[in-house]
């Protein structure tokens, strides 16, 4: 009787230990899901920054040559994963619209008539 109950306790032991490495997996699962979806978060309003801002430079006539493919690039960056490389071009580019738009208010500050 006493190999019965000894048995039963192992089996036992082990299911408890089998349920609590089974949730500890899944609850890191859980967090890397977790993780990856705040980064694309992170990166998708990076991307929208640059837009606002490149729209903000276009408007005004100063639109750089090179801004429009850096937000293209990121977005592509992003849509393969990579998630540093999207970051980093879309940075560029919001970057770029940025100094854009300081110099179109550089530029209409100076007057350029003929005298």
């Amino acid at each position: 009787m006493k190999m019965q109950s000894f048995i039963k306790l192992v089996v036992a032991s082990a299911m408890v230990l089998g349920l609590a490495v089974g949730c500890a997996d899944t609850a890191k699962k859980d967090a890397e899901a977790d993780a990856a979806a705040a980064e694309a978060a992170k990166v998708k309003q990076s991307i929208s920054a640059a837009k606002k801002a490149n729209k903000k430079a276009k408007s005004v006539g100063f639109e750089w040559r090179d801004t429009g493919k850096l937000i293209k690039k990121a977005e592509t960056s992003a849509k393969r994963g990579d998630s540093k490389g999207a970051m980093k071009l879309a940075g560029k580019a919001k970057s770029q619209a940025e100094l854009a738009y300081k110099q179109y208010i550089l530029e209409k500050g100076i007057d350029r008539s003929l005298k």
